[in-house]
């Protein structure tokens, strides 16, 4: 007997949780220094264009597989596929991808709850520049400090799915999404009311497109279009698995519009909060990955109230690390309760062992296995995991997707389009199959090849990235190949 589906209480239910899942540390951290880097609101204008383009429709053929299939990426080829088509292999690329996702951001994340923690004390507070820098490496170096951190987040996270989908996922990331939206607007409208903050408010608004042409017209396409592919957390499944649990009353395409516009908002206020506090205090709004452990305390250090406000702005950043958390968990939870028909209690119990266990090699990256560097001198065990995901599976798991929608031998645009327009709203055109068929695959493909050839241009990594290359193109070749391959014949 074929286990009850498990579903939403409610349509925000379904809206918040699936924003939750997108809305994580890149969006508050690597958005505004993005910005920073590549012009300003010049940047954020052809990121906008990029998410309208690319983002929307992957992300509606993404939910409209969960929906048809009722299921995870386990098995949701195998309920859509063709009988003699072998699409299913393709699942392994969103398990792998959702687990070597949580193998690092719980250490990330963990990294979120301790900067909670300390800014709240007042560690920071009044403390010179060399101090707050030092104390971020002291964190990485301390092995028992981190991996309590990262064991934290794995408890609650998973502890909350335990609850199932309604009395757990939905309930506490409404909770989760408010506390995140208020704190947001309170700590957005501190900034931009700060003296001098003036002027980073115009650099965020007034595309500066001179700028751009100093950096690089198309360095800065290649950014904006990268963004948009990665900030909505694309391609491993981890949207899907919503889409399994909501009914069909309403069209995907205006769900989906309402879920990157949350998305996006939280990333845009996000630049509110830093870009004009950067300007005010005399910061550099381009720092980097360090913008948010050492220029952030640093600027909160010297500001009026800076014990009150930092200790907001880190249990900001941790409510939007652990909604990413909870949503990558619950898809975790539903693979193992799908492939292997355990139930949710089971499933919970050995996914936590699993992911603390595994977290464990990227927190000692930074301490007693510091001399391991998969990805050349200088780099991290954290590096190389979020290299496999970002860099490969995000972009190989989308381009499975669009091609299973579009390929007569997968699941077929009329499959495809009947799902996706089920129920009320705003309709996927199917006058955008050429688009969807060739240009989408074509863009995944660019980002894909682009990824690749930054990484070779960085001195001591070349050599390194061969093997991890060239096994990643096989697997991007299978996804061609499988996509042209007729049904095998019955015997």
């Amino acid at each position: 007997m074929e286990r009850q589906r498990e579903s939403f209480a409610s349509r925000l239910g379904f809206i918040l949780v699936s924003a939750g899942c997108a809305i994580g540390i890149g969006n508050v951290w690597k958005f505004p220094y993005l910005c920073g880097a590549f012009g300003g609101a010049a940047f954020i204008l052809i990121y906008l264009i990029f998410l309208l383009i690319l983002g929307i429709p992957v992300m509606t053929a993404e939910f409209a597989i969960g929906r048809g299939s009722k299921q995870s990426i386990a098995n949701c080829f195998e309920k859509l596929e063709p009988e003699g088509t072998d699409w299913h292999n393709l699942k392994w690329i969103g398990v792998l991808g959702c687990y070597f996702l949580m193998f690092y951001y719980t250490t990330v994340a963990g990294w979120m709850f301790n900067y909670a923690y300390r800014s709240s004390k007042g560690d920071f507070v009044a403390q010179t520049p060399d101090f707050i820098g030092g104390e971020f490496g002291n964190m990485l170096s301390n092995a028992g400090e981190m991996t309590f951190w990262m064991i934290l987040v794995c408890v609650v996270g998973f502890l909350i799915c335990l609850f199932g989908v309604q009395k757990g996922v939905e309930n506490v990331t409404k909770w989760i999404m408010g506390a995140l939206l208020v704190l947001m607007i309170v700590l957005a409208v501190h900034s931009v009311f700060l003296k001098g903050a003036g002027e980073g408010i115009r650099f965020y608004l007034v595309p500066d497109f001179k700028a751009m042409q100093k950096t690089g017209i198309f360095n800065v396409i290649f950014a904006a279009m990268s963004q948009a592919f990665f900030t909505l957390s694309l391609g491993v499944g981890s949207m899907m698995i919503f889409g399994s649990y909501i009914d069909k009353k309403r069209a995907l395409t205006g769900e989906c519009v309402r879920i990157t516009a949350l998305d996006t908002l939280v990333a845009l206020m996000a630049g509110f909060i830093i870009i004009p506090a950067c300007f005010a205090y005399g910061i550099q709004p381009d720092a980097g990955p360090g913008l948010i452990f050492i220029t952030i305390p640093n600027l909160f250090s010297t500001m009026p109230g800076g014990q009150l406000w930092g200790g907001l702005f880190f249990i900001f950043m941790v409510f939007a690390a652990l909604s990413t958390v909870v949503a990558v968990f619950e898809n975790l939870i539903a693979m193992l309760m799908d492939l292997l028909g355990w139930s949710r209690q089971k499933s919970t119990i050995v996914n936590l062992v699993i992911v603390v266990l595994m977290s464990l090699p990227c927190v000692f990256g930074y301490n007693i296995w510091s001399g391991v560097q998969l990805l050349g001198e200088g780099s991290t065990i954290l590096d190389f995991e979020d290299f496999i995901v970002s860099q490969n599976l995000l972009p190989l798991g989308c381009l499975s997707y669009i091609l299973f929608i579009t390929r007569e031998n997968g699941w077929g645009w009329n499959g495809f389009i009947k799902e996706a327009n089920a129920g009320e709203g705003l309709k996927f055109s199917p006058a955008l199959k050429g688009f969807v068929s060739y240009v989408l695959p074509l863009i995944i493909l660019v980002v894909y090849f682009k990824g690749y050839f930054d990484f070779f241009n960085v001195d001591g990594k070349r050599q390194m990235l061969v093997p991890w290359m060239c096994a990643s193109v096989v697997f991007m070749l299978f996804v061609l190949w499988n996509s042209f391959r007729p049904a095998k014949k019955k015997a």
